[in-house]
């Protein structure tokens, strides 16, 4: 039988609601603050020894391609991009770049397709570059980058034609917020590419085992991620927010060579001495990178595309 709540069971309920709420948001500025932070202090250094392109790199789908580092990271641009049917004979016009780092994808595709396109950064210090280096390119008449957080964008509804998100819902403390958020932006007819880092599927392989656990909260806290999940997870959530023509792939073999890449370039003296004048929060980072490579060794790490039209 049901019973109506009292008054006082509901305006309980509402509180409780209300500081869930409340408690969600402070986790959430202080973890956007903690990113921020991390990337103001590493950029420059992680520049000098990645280059323009803060993101895996691409080596075959078998994980055999000997390629290198910078070139590998172009190459996943134009895999992504050919994998998702995004071609110069049907061009995007107008894209948003969801977590650019320093521009290096969004500054590519604008130039590639001769688009608009707009980027946004936690990180101040990475949004100033950015648009220094659209000015070194003569493209700042039609790209911008600008500092703002993916679960509140400042554009209108159906604003661009591509969202394109190469590894930051990894960052994301609520993963559908995030993806509620590109479909609104999102141009009916328009297209979103999203790479992000996953962890193994637990519905097939069953619940992560304590030491996988310890090794992701390992990743989490070096890396100022909140949590990281399963890609047919955020095939549900794509769904669920309204995306249609959705398709999955992971490219885990594919892109897990590019951090024995990064280990070998990140211990130079030039990385070394650079290391040491970003902070120990970057020289953690650096040392922890065998977390990523060992991770995708054990089958832990996964790297998830998903596609979607709105």
């Amino acid at each position: 039988m049901f019973f109506p709540l009292s008054l006082l069971e509901i305006r309980e309920s509402t509180e409780t609601i209300r500081l869930y709420d409340f408690k969600s948001t402070l986790m959430g500025n202080e973890l956007s603050q903690q990113i921020s932070e991390f990337y103001d202090a590493s950029s420059e250094l992680w520049e000098k020894i990645w280059g323009e392109h803060m993101h895996h790199g691409y080596y075959g789908r078998e994980g055999n391609y000997k390629i290198e580092r910078r070139q590998a990271q172009i190459d996943l641009i134009e895999e992504l991009l050919f994998w998702a049917g995004v071609t110069l004979e049907n061009p995007p016009q107008n894209i948003i770049d969801v977590g650019c780092g320093i521009g290096g994808s969004t500054l590519y595709l604008a130039k590639k397709f001769g688009a608009k396109a707009k980027g946004i950064t936690l990180s101040p210090v990475q949004a100033s570059r950015a648009n220094e280096r659209a000015r070194g390119k003569g493209l700042q008449e039609r790209v911008e980058f600008q500092v703002a957080n993916a679960l509140e964008m400042p554009f209108v509804d159906n604003s661009f034609d591509l969202v394109w998100s190469l590894e930051s819902g990894e960052h994301m403390p609520d993963k559908t917020k995030f993806l509620q958020e590109c479909y609104r932006v999102l141009q009916p007819g328009g297209k979103l590419i999203l790479a992000t880092w996953c962890h193994r599927e637990t519905s097939i392989l069953g619940e992560l085992t304590t030491r996988e656990i310890k090794h992701l909260e390992e990743i989490y806290r070096v890396y100022c991620l909140p949590y990281v999940i399963a890609l047919s997870e955020y095939k549900d959530i794509a769904k669920s927010c309204g995306f249609k023509n959705i398709k999955a792939d992971d490219w885990s073999t594919a892109v897990a060579p590019f951090w024995d890449a990064v280990i070998d370039s990140a211990f130079n003296l030039e990385a070394v001495t650079g290391l040491v004048k970003a902070g120990w929060q970057t020289i953690e980072s650096a040392l922890s990178l065998n977390l990523m490579s060992r991770g995708y060794s054990r089958g832990l790490i996964r790297y998830g595309l998903i596609y979607g039209t709105k």
